[in-house]
């Protein structure tokens, strides 16, 4: 039997191909991709973690976090709404690296966290995984006007959230989902009229179709794996790489005075090649006018996202990994 070769019509390396029988490969992970949650408490943490699906159709499910308490525990805790990275095409709210980050954040901070497992491009192309993350962030807004456990209401968040203090938060593609996020809460009402309090942006994903900083100039600039990422999982963006969803200076963009906080965090790592996007947004937000409380936290001599991956060596207990794990703690209070 003759063998059957498929055409490869899109590699971005190292993340995925695409074939044109409309075949999807992408690359495995270093790590898991899915780890069951720890219902009975994280061994390493005391962190309890679960599974829900919040909607059917389309299906959207979290998994969501507690941290280790007292029997006699009554004092509410901060909620953190959190969306993974990836480039909006890889990555998941059930695998090692996420289970192990959410472990470590929610014991650190004392937060119940609710982990996004939104649905990725190709397969489901921007603006899909932006739905997803409001969708999650309405589910999870919808519990603060319950005063009784029904089967519908995850008891978790009715028994311990105060949703005075809610939070959404990202890395990479999720920092930009919490921009965008914080930007449609500026404008459209949560549920029970919940308000979004902070929102801290880490290594987010912004670009451009003009480099800034110490970006790569000309053609290199133009073949730049983050404008062609771009163009991979929003292919019918207006604007292209200079639509507001990853440009907030791009036209037609909105006032950055409309994000729908109240304190903004964003975290930059010094050898990132996204680091001079990162540092640009915080500069935008503060000339904007915005009446927030605004800081940038920079780790020097790291890359991109490097907690997580120094999560895959067991090297947590780095000075830069704890205190980034230490900064976000102090914000999410």
């Amino acid at each position: 039997m003759a063998s059957i070769t498929k055409e490869l019509t899109f590699k971005s390396v190292p993340f995925i191909r695409i074939f044109e029988d409309g075949t999807v490969e992408r690359t495995p992970l270093p790590y898991p991709s899915y780890v069951p949650p720890s219902p009975d408490q994280d061994p390493e943490t005391g962190v309890s973690s679960k599974d829900i699906t919040i909607s059917e159709n389309p299906k959207i499910s979290v998994r969501a976090f507690l941290p280790n308490l007292p029997q006699n525990h009554t004092q509410k805790l901060p909620i953190l709404v959190y969306f993974h990275g990836g480039a909006f095409c890889m990555e998941s709210a059930f695998s090692f690296l996420n289970q192990r980050y959410l472990n470590l954040l929610v014991s650190e901070a004392k937060v119940i966290a609710v982990s996004v497992e939104y649905r990725l491009a190709p397969e489901n192309p921007l603006p899909t995984a932006y739905e997803d993350c409001w969708a999650a962030l309405q589910w999870v807004a919808s519990h603060s006007s319950n005063k009784d456990l029904d089967s519908n209401k995850e008891p978790w968040l009715v028994r311990y959230g105060d949703f005075g203090r809610l939070y959404i938060g990202g890395d990479s593609a999720g920092g930009n989902i919490t921009h965008n996020l914080a930007m449609k809460g500026g404008v459209e009402s949560l549920c029970g009229g919940v308000k979004i309090l902070g929102a801290f942006l880490s290594c987010p994903y912004f670009w451009g179709s003009k480099p800034i900083g110490s970006e790569p100039k000309g053609e290199e600039f133009e073949k730049y794996h983050h404008s062609i990422a771009w163009d991979f999982v929003y292919p019918s963006a207006p604007g292209g790489i200079d639509n507001p969803m990853v440009n907030p200076e791009g036209e037609g963009a909105p006032s950055l005075t409309g994000l729908g906080c109240s304190k903004v965090l964003v975290c930059v790592a010094g050898k990132d090649d996204l680091r001079d996007r990162g540092v640009q947004y915080y500069d935008l937000v503060k000339e904007s006018g915005w009446k927030g409380e605004l800081e940038l936290f920079e780790v020097e001599g790291e890359d991109h996202c490097f907690h997580f991956w120094l999560m895959i060596e067991s090297k947590t207990e780095t000075e830069n990994v704890k205190k980034v794990f230490k900064r976000l703690a102090s914000f999410l209070v």
